[in-house]
C-alpha cells in the first residue's frame, strides 16, 4: 500500500515539471468584455478551451491572459445574466479582442444560487463539479459518490454498492457537519443536520453542478457548515423541447430506469419540464435491497426582468436495513453477512425476518421569485416546504415488557415477561421557511445580504405490530413519543471589494439563532423534555491576489459555531452535566494556484481549531447515529493538492491529494472495569496523551488518468487511496480501519448514432482488482479485570462489479 501511495506521489510531482513552462511569458491574448450598451462587464469570466487557463475581467471590462503558445484557440465568456459567448482568435494575430455580451433570455439557475457559492475572487477553498461529469458518473451510485474525486472526501455504503444508504466525511468531518442547499434552499434534517441521500433516489439527474466548499465556507442558509458545504444546482429550463431516455444495469441485479421530458420556452415565457426514475438493487450486502422512486418537476414563468419558479422533488425509498455492519468475528468468514432481522424459530433453527427494512416518503416543494430591476442588482426570495414521514420495521427477539412500559402477562397460567415482536419506529415531520438574498455587482464592490427563517415539527414515535405473546396488547400498541420542533433565523451580509485589479478583499457576517424545544418520551422511555437556545455570530475575512494571469493566491480567517444535534441531546437526558455544548471553529485557509496552457497546480494550506469539538466515541444509537462527546481543544491541519495535466488532445490526468494532522491533545478516556468474580464495576479513567480524531485518514488522494481512443471513445483509469484511520478516540489497533488502494476503469462511447439528438454508453468496471476493503467501522472496549477488550462492526465494501449506462436524447 505504501509503494501504491509512493507512485502517486512520484508522479505527481515528474507530471508537474512542464509547470516550469510558466516562467516563458509567450504570447498574450489581450480584450475587453462589454454590453450591449458598451458598459464594462466587471469579473466576467474568460476561460480557454482545452486548457486550464482562465482570468476574470478587470474593473474596466479588460482582460489579459499571458503565457499563450502560437495557435488557435476558443475563448468562453461567462457572466451572471447574460448568454456565454464564444470567440475564436488565432496567435500572433489579434492583438486585442471585443467581446460582447447579451443578456440571457431566461434568467439562469446561477442567478438563484449565486448568493450562497464561492466565485471569483472569494478567498474560498472549494472545487466545482459540472454538469457533464455529473452526467458521465450517474450510473446509479448516490451523489456522495460521484463526489468521490473530490479533495479530501471519504465517500461508505451500508450497503456496499453505494446504493441505498450512503454518507460521506469531508477532511474528516462527518455528514451533520456538512451544510447541503439544492438551489439555496437548507437540505440537511435540522435534527439530525445530515442528508439522507437515500431519501432523493436519483437526485443527480436533476443536477446541474455542484460546488464543493472545504472549511467554513461563506455564510449559507440551514444548519452551520463545520467542515464543508456541498452547494447543489438543479438543472435549468432548457429552451428546445426534449426527450431523454436512460438505462442502467449492473452488478448485484442492479436497475435503474429514468425519463426526461421539457416542453422548451414557449410564448417566450413559460417551460415545463420533469424527470421520473425508478431504481432497484439486491446490494452488495446480504438483504440491504434497494426499491427507490423519485420524481422531479420543474416549471417557470418569466417576464422581462423576472422569474417565478417552482420546483418539486419525490422521493420513496424502501432499503433493507444495513447500519449494523458485520462483527468482527465474522467478517473473515463472511463479508456479506448481515445480522439484522436474525432471530432463532422454535425449533432452534436461524432465521432472518424479511421485512427487516426502512421505509420514508419525502417531499420537496420549493417556490423562487428572482427580480433583476437593474442590471447590477439581483434580488432573490424562496418558499420551502419538505414533507416526510416513514418508519423502519424490526424483528426483535426475546425482549422484556418492561423495556416498553408493559405489564407482566398470564399466559396459560404461567407469568410471561418477555416476548418476541416486531416494532416500528416512525417519523413524521414538516419542515418549512423562506429564504432570501439581494445582490449588488458594481465596478469595485460586489454586496450581498441575504437570511432565512426555517421551522421544523418533527414527531418520533414506536409501535408494536405483533407480540409472540401479546395478553391483552392491542395491535399497534404506541410505547414512546416525543416530539423536536426547532426554529431557526439568520441574517448575513457580505461582500468583495476590488482595491485594485489583483487585490481584492472580502468579508463575511452571518448571525444565526436557533430555538430547539424537546418533550416527551423516547425509545426507552427516557424524557427528553429540555429547551435549547443558541446564538451564533459567524464572522469571516480573506484577502485574494491575482499575482499573474495564470497565478493566484488567497488566505481567510474564518469562525464557525454549530449546535449539538438530536442524538447528542438525548444520549445525554436525565444527565444535565453531560448535556453536549455547543462547538467552535477557527479555520484558517490559505490557497495557491498556478495554470498554464497543459498544466495546473494548486496547494491549499488550512488549520482547523476547534473548542469543544463533539468527537464520536466509536460507538452508535440503536438507529445508527455515532454517539459523540465534547473535547475541550482539538485540530484539524494538513495541505490539499490538486494537479492537472494534458499529455495532449488525446491524454490527460486529473489529481489530487491531501495530507493531514488530526489530533486531540491531552486526550482522557473513561471506561467501566468489571470484575469478573462477582460482575462489580468500577468506573476508571487513562490520560492516552495526543491521540488522532477518529475517522480521520492522513492522506487521501484521487487520481483520474483519461485517454481519448478515439473521437467518441474515452477511456477513465480512476483510482482512489484511503490511508488508515481509527474509529474511536484511543488509537488502538483493534478498532482501526486498514487503509484502502481502489481502481475503476470507465469507458465512455458517445454519438452512437447521428439519427437521434445525443446518445452516448458507458461501462463502469469498478474495484478492477477485487481489493478487499472496508470503508466504515465503529466500535468501542470495555475491561474485565483490568485488560482491555473489544467490540467492533465493519461495513465491508463489493469486490469487482459492473454498471453499464445507455443514455438517449431526441
Amino acid at each position: 500500500m505504501r509503494r501504491s501511495i509512493c507512485f502517486l506521489l512520484l508522479f505527481m510531482t515528474v507530471s508537474l515539471f512542464p509547470l516550469t513552462a510558466l516562467e516563458d511569458k509567450g504570447l498574450a491574448v489581450r480584450g475587453k468584455v462589454t454590453d450591449r450598451e458598451g458598459e464594462p462587464m466587471v469579473g466576467a469570466g474568460i476561460s480557454v478551451r482545452g486548457t486550464f487557463m482562465g482570468v476574470l475581467s478587470g474593473s474596466d471590462g479588460h482582460f489579459v491572459i499571458e503565457n499563450m503558445k502560437e495557435g488557435s484557440y476558443l475563448l468562453d465568456v461567462s457572466f451572471i445574466g447574460y448568454r456565454q459567448v464564444t470567440f475564436e482568435v488565432k496567435l500572433p494575430g489579434e492583438g486585442f479582442v471585443d467581446i460582447v455580451m447579451d443578456r440571457d433570455q431566461i434568467i439562469p439557475g446561477e442567478v438563484i444560487v449565486s448568493a450562497t457559492r464561492a466565485e471569483g475572487k472569494v478567498p474560498v477553498t472549494y472545487s466545482n463539479l459540472s454538469s457533464d461529469v455529473i452526467s458521465r458518473m450517474n450510473a446509479g451510485p448516490d451523489l456522495p459518490y460521484l463526489l468521490s474525486l473530490t479533495p479530501s472526501l471519504v465517500e461508505t455504503s451500508e450497503s456496499g454498492n453505494g446504493i441505498g444508504y450512503t454518507s460521506m466525511r469531508i477532511r474528516g468531518t462527518d455528514a451533520s457537519r456538512i451544510n447541503v442547499t439544492i438551489d439555496g434552499i437548507p437540505l440537511n434534517d435540522p435534527e439530525s443536520q445530515q442528508v439522507f441521500w437515500v431519501d432523493l433516489p436519483d437526485l443527480a439527474s436533476s443536477v446541474d453542478n455542484i460546488q464543493v466548499q472545504r472549511g467554513a465556507g461563506t455564510s449559507s442558509n440551514g444548519s452551520g457548515a463545520f467542515g464543508a458545504s456541498v452547494n447543489i444546482q438543479t438543472r435549468g429550463i432548457e429552451q428546445e423541447p426534449f426527450a431523454e431516455i436512460s438505462s442502467t444495469a449492473g452488478s448485484y441485479s442492479t436497475f435503474k430506469n429514468t425519463i426526461s421530458a421539457g416542453t422548451g420556452l414557449l410564448k417566450d415565457k413559460f417551460a415545463f419540464q420533469m424527470r421520473f426514475s425508478d431504481l432497484h438493487s439486491d446490494g452488495y450486502i446480504d438483504r440491504t435491497g434497494s426499491d427507490h422512486r423519485s420524481a422531479f418537476m420543474s416549471g417557470i414563468y418569466r417576464s422581462a426582468r423576472s422569474v417565478i419558479k417552482a420546483n418539486i422533488m419525490l422521493g420513496e425509498e424502501h432499503t433493507g436495513i444495513g447500519w449494523w455492519g458485520v462483527p468482527a468475528e465474522v467478517l473473515g468468514q463472511d463479508r456479506r453477512y448481515n445480522p439484522a432481522g436474525e432471530y432463532t424459530d422454535i425449533n432452534g433453527i436461524t432465521r432472518h425476518y424479511d421485512n427487516e427494512s426502512d421505509n420514508y416518503v419525502q417531499s420537496h416543494y420549493q417556490l423562487f421569485y428572482t427580480l433583476q430591476p437593474a442590471k447590477n442588482l439581483i434580488v432573490n426570495s424562496a418558499f420551502h416546504y419538505t414533507r416526510g414521514k416513514g418508519y423502519y420495521e424490526e424483528y426483535k427477539e426475546d425482549r422484556s415488557f418492561e423495556e416498553y412500559g408493559l405489564p407482566v402477562i398470564d399466559h396459560d397460567g404461567a407469568a410471561i415477561a418477555e416476548s418476541d415482536l416486531i416494532r416500528r419506529k416512525w417519523m413524521d415531520n414538516d419542515f418549512y421557511g423562506l429564504v432570501w438574498s439581494v445582490r449588488s455587482t458594481g465596478t469595485r464592490l460586489q454586496l450581498t445580504v441575504g437570511g432565512g427563517l426555517n421551522l421544523f415539527d418533527g414527531d418520533h414515535y414506536g409501535t408494536i405490530i405483533w407480540m409472540q405473546y401479546p395478553g391483552s396488547i392491542s395491535k399497534d400498541h404506541q410505547w414512546y413519543l416525543n416530539n423536536g420542533t426547532k426554529g431557526e433565523v439568520n441574517i448575513y451580509s457580505k461582500a468583495s471589494y476590488s482595491v485594485t485589479d489583483r487585490l481584492s478583499l472580502y468579508g463575511d457576517l452571518q448571525y444565526r439563532y436557533i430555538d430547539y424545544d424537546m418533550s416527551g418520551l423516547d425509545d426507552d422511555l427516557k424524557d427528553l423534555t429540555g429547551r435549547h437556545r443558541f446564538g451564533f455570530i459567524n464572522p469571516k475575512a480573506g484577502v485574494f491576489y491575482n499575482i499573474t494571469s495564470g497565478q493566484d493566491a488567497y488566505f481567510s480567517v474564518s469562525v464557525a459555531n454549530r449546535e449539538p444535534t438530536r442524538t447528542d441531546f438525548k444520549e445525554a437526558a436525565g444527565d444535565p452535566e453531560a448535556t453536549p455544548e455547543s462547538e467552535t471553529l477557527y479555520d484558517f485557509e490559505a490557497g495557491y494556484s498556478l495554470k498554464g496552457s497543459s498544466a495546473l497546480l494548486s496547494a491549499n494550506l488550512f488549520a482547523m481549531l476547534y473548542d469543544n469539538q463533539l468527537v464520536p466515541t466509536g460507538e452508535l444509537s440503536n438507529v445508527g447515529y455515532p454517539i459523540q462527546t465534547n473535547v475541550r481543544k482539538s485540530y484539524r491541519t494538513g495541505i490539499e493538492l490538486i494537479a492537472g495535466l494534458l499529455f495532449s488532445e488525446k491524454a490527460g490526468w486529473d489529481a489530487n491529494l491531501t495530507l493531514s494532522r488530526n489530533r486531540i491533545p491531552g486526550f482522557t478516556e473513561y471506561y467501566t472495569d468489571y470484575n469478573t468474580t462477582d460482575w462489580s464495576e468500577s468506573y476508571r479513567n487513562r490520560d492516552l496523551g495526543t491521540v488522532d480524531i477518529a475517522y480521520s485518514p492522513s492522506v487521501i488522494a484521487g487520481s483520474d488518468l483519461w485517454f481519448k481512443m478515439w473521437d467518441v471513445v474515452s477511456l477513465h483509469l480512476i483510482s482512489k487511496y484511503v490511508g488508515k484511520q481509527y474509529f474511536d478516540n484511543t488509537m488502538n489497533s483493534e478498532r482501526k480501519l486498514d487503509p484502502y488502494f481502489l481502481n475503476n476503469i470507465r469507458i465512455d462511447v458517445s454519438k452512437l448514432t447521428g439519427k437521434i439528438r445525443d446518445s452516448e454508453l458507458q461501462i463502469f468496471v469498478n474495484n478492477i482488482f477485487n481489493t478487499k476493503y472496508e470503508s466504515n467501522a465503529y466500535g468501542g472496549n470495555w475491561f474485565e479485570d483490568g485488560v482491555e477488550k473489544t467490540w467492533a462492526y465493519y461495513f465491508p465494501q463489493a469486490g469487482t462489479n459492473f454498471m453499464v449506462r445507455l443514455n438517449l436524447r431526441f
